[in-house]
């Protein structure tokens, strides 16, 4: 298995979904919540990916 890095302008979940096309696992990351915020709660560009990706999406939390 190979990792890809590219840097790119524009849509976010869109480059994702078209790099997903060829990919096997789709790796992204979300921040972390403040103690007070909803503990499960995923941005727009994560549930994007979630719901359109034809590839297996891994989220992963970050600070």
């Amino acid at each position: 298995m190979s990792v890809i890095e590219q840097a790119v302008v524009g849509q976010p979940a869109g480059h994702l979904l078209d790099a997903a096309v060829t990919a096997d696992l789709v790796v992204i990351g979300r921040r972390t919540p403040s103690s007070r915020a909803t503990p499960f709660r995923i941005g727009h560009i994560a549930h994007a990916v979630l719901h359109h990706c034809p590839a297996r999406v891994t989220v992963v939390p970050h600070d």
